[in-house]
C-alpha cells in the first residue's frame, strides 16, 4: 500500500551531506540549457541514520552487481563523480 502522499520523480543528480548523526541525500536533475551553464534543480531531501545509509549502500551494491551481470558492465565518465555528488 502506498502513502497519499507517494510520488516518484526522475533524478540524474544526488548530491550527500553527513554529520556524526546522519546522511542527507538531495535529489535533484541537471539541465544543460547551454553549453557553459549547468542548472540543478533539487526537487527531494531525504535523512538516513548512519545504519540506514550502510544498508541502502549493500543493497545499491547488490543490485548494480545483478545489473551487470545482466546487461554488461556500466561505465562511468570520470568527470560525473565528485567527493560527495552524482551527476
Amino acid at each position: 500500500m502506498r502513502h497519499p502522499d507517494w510520488r516518484e520523480n526522475y533524478c540524474n543528480s544526488v548530491q550527500i551531506r553527513l554529520n556524526v548523526w546522519d546522511f542527507f541525500l538531495q535529489f535533484g536533475t541537471i539541465e544543460q540549457p547551454a553549453p557553459e551553464v549547468v542548472e540543478i534543480t533539487n526537487f527531494q531531501g531525504i535523512y538516513l541514520s548512519p545504519q540506514q545509509a550502510k544498508a541502502l549502500l549493500g543493497v545499491l551494491q547488490h543490485n548494480v552487481q545483478q545489473y551487470e551481470q545482466t546487461f554488461g558492465e556500466i561505465k562511468l565518465d570520470p568527470r560525473a563523480v565528485t567527493g560527495s555528488s552524482v551527476q
